[in-house]
């Protein structure tokens, strides 16, 4: 039960501080309500942008070196060419030039891989090269790191 002192301070508060009270616990919610993490938003717009299977095989087979290798040189070539330049990876396993184009999507870049043949061989090469009117600005969380927060339960 409530302690009858205590109820009876709560009925008979002075109503400008009843309005203070009100008026601040308002205003706190507003700001909760707008203060929204633009890390957080930017790092899930890019997630949206792999396609749905490439997300099942990120999550089912989470591989974080090569990732983080992916990404290394991928956001060198982001930060560090012009809007022509191309940057060519030699990957030969399928599932890692699957990973490998999610990590493309999540950059917001266009990815193909060609076969080139050699004498008898055949050698697959992926091509990377910026979106005409896509946007440069890479997130600030990594696509390993957003992997990581997730298979922790954080994200």
């Amino acid at each position: 039960m409530t302690n009858y002192g205590e109820w009876d301070k709560f009925r008979n508060i002075d109503m400008d501080k009843e309005a203070n009270i009100i008026k601040a616990l308002n205003g706190s919610t507003l700001k909760r309500k707008c203060h929204v993490d633009t890390d957080k938003i930017a790092v899930l717009n890019a997630w949206r942008r792999i396609d749905c299977r490439t997300r099942d095989a990120f999550r089912r087979s989470y591989l974080p070196e090569l990732i983080e290798g992916f990404e290394v040189c991928i956001r060198a070539f982001i930060e560090e060419s012009k809007d022509a330049d191309e940057l060519v990876l030699r990957v030969q396993d399928s599932f890692h030039r699957l990973l490998l184009h999610g990590v493309c999507e999540f950059y917001n870049l266009v990815s193909v891989t060609v076969t080139e043949s050699k004498d008898e061989e055949s050698l697959k090469m992926t091509r990377i090269k910026k979106k005409k009117k896509g946007s440069a600005e890479i997130p600030r969380i990594t696509l390993s790191q957003f992997l990581r927060l997730s298979k922790e339960g954080i994200w």
